[in-house]
């Protein structure tokens, strides 16, 4: 049998977990799935699947080979999609993924306007505050914001975002605007445990960083929570500049202390691509590095 093809069924198998759903998946008889993985584990004499009545799990050996043939497979579909030429159109269904906020604000649009203008096309939008492992979830496109370990992605850098200090107006006229960082100990503090996980926050870049430990009156895990708080005239909150856009051009929220500010975050564009780009990857690459460079919320 064709090698891909037996790679092919094994790949059902071992995600569906099941001979019977992989049959189904692939439109093939339960008889000819049980042989191909059979013909498979003769051919590389390794054992791939543990069956039981109950449940079909893959070994350890069987996970290695899982990863290594979803690799494989995906770069077969990326050199046909590249001989079909440049130009065809994107089809298919693509995974994307960012954090939850930054996706609502600036990636939903984007994968709305793909999905318009490719109608064969379809999208699972996968917006979590949590970092994805985008070989591992199967996810084909992704939005950090932070900086990168090294990996085999392919990264594209788009735009920049700053930690900032925030206050509604009210509050700063009431309790008067802090100068420095140690005067934030006189001073209601929302921390936003997402943008900010410790009570030490650094202030300032290179050589004049300065630590300052704060005492939260409000800690929430929601950044949501945290920018209404503020915008509210509760307190003082440390947010990403991204976040609290439409607030400043509202005038319900006011940056503070801007001299002090560390260094701006970087924000990627990540892909899985190999040696040839997918147009359904390629064409979504490309609109979403040209929405993000040219949003006036993201310096």
């Amino acid at each position: 049998m064709d090698r891909f093809h037996l790679m092919t069924v094994f790949v059902a198998v071992a995600e569906e977990e099941s001979f019977a759903a992989a049959a189904r998946k692939l439109g093939l008889s339960a008889p000819a799935v049980t042989r191909a993985v059979a013909a498979l584990e003769e051919r590389l004499a390794i054992k791939l699947l543990d069956r039981t009545t109950r449940f079909v799990r893959a070994t350890e050996a069987g996970r290695r080979y899982l990863d290594d043939a979803r690799r494989l497979l995906q770069e077969m579909d990326e050199v046909e999609e590249a001989a079909a030429g440049v130009n065809a159109a994107p089809r298919g269904h693509l995974a994307v993924t960012a954090p939850v906020q930054f996706g609502r604000m600036f990636v939903l649009p984007v994968v709305v306007d793909y999905l318009r203008r490719y109608p064969a096309a379809q999208v699972s939008a996968l917006f979590l505050d949590r970092i994805v492992n985008m070989l591992e979830e199967g996810v084909d496109v992704g939005v950090r914001i932070g900086a990168l370990p090294d990996s085999s992605l392919q990264a594209i850098q788009v735009a920049t975002v700053r930690r900032v200090l925030c206050a509604a107006p009210d509050y700063l006229r009431e309790r008067g605007e802090p100068r420095a960082p140690a005067e934030l100990a006189g001073h209601d503090i929302v921390s936003a445990l997402g943008v900010s996980p410790t009570i030490e926050w650094k202030f300032g870049q290179g050589r004049t960083i300065q630590t300052q430990r704060i005492a939260p009156r409000l800690a929430t895990s929601s950044n949501d929570a945290a920018i209404e708080a503020a915008a509210s005239g509760f307190g003082i909150a440390r947010l990403l500049s991204y976040q609290i856009a439409p607030h400043l051009a509202a005038g319900r929220l006011r940056i503070v202390m801007s001299e002090y500010e560390p260094a701006p975050v970087p924000v990627h564009v990540l892909h899985r691509e190999g040696r040839y780009a997918s147009a359904k990857v390629r064409t979504f690459v490309d609109l979403t590095v040209a929405a993000l460079r040219g949003h006036t919320a993201l310096a």
